[in-house]
């Protein structure tokens, strides 16, 4: 029994160590778009992946002060996308040039990744499109990489849309 403890001790530093390898803690964002044309590649930061919904109450009259509270309205933030400039902004310019010129919403996933390159959560977007581009000023004395922002408008990551079966 003494050596069967040490075993065990080591198999869960083990089983700790391989869900701490797949954790998403800093890593990357890949962002696909369906348009196989375009492949934004890589990303550093994403922020604004959330989803809110509006309050709804509704008082019953004969139910003296007591409401009913439901969620209404499905409201989904921008998204913005943040990286280190480099040769993926060409195809995010030749994406930007595109959608000015002819606008068409585009569908496409937001993976986060490993460090190692393994997809651990996607995010589904369903009709996106540019809202704002920005690179920040070039400064060659600041020894730092010129990040790139791009801010995306969408319908949503959820699979909730109510379409209704048609006969």
């Amino acid at each position: 029994m003494a050596t069967l403890r040490p075993l065990l001790g080591a198999a869960e530093e083990a089983q700790n160590l391989g869900e701490s390898l797949t954790m998403g803690m800093t890593h990357r964002f890949a962002v696909l778009i369906d348009n196989y044309r375009y492949h934004f590649g890589n990303w550093s930061r994403v922020t604004g992946l959330s989803v809110t919904w509006q309050q709804v109450e509704h008082r019953v009259g004969s139910e003296g002060n007591h409401s009913w509270i439901f969620p209404g309205v499905t409201r989904y933030e921008p998204i913005t996308l943040s990286r280190s400039a480099g040769p993926g902004s060409r195809i995010v310019q030749s994406w930007l040039t595109q959608t000015s010129k002819a606008p068409r919403p585009q569908s496409g996933t937001i993976q986060l990744l490993s460090f190692g390159g393994i997809p651990l959560v996607s995010w589904r977007l369903s009709e996106f499109f540019p809202i704002a581009w920005s690179i920040e000023s070039f400064d060659a004395a600041g020894a730092k990489p010129a990040i790139e922002t791009l801010k995306l408008a969408h319908n949503g990551f959820l699979a909730d849309d109510m379409t209704l079966d048609k006969p």
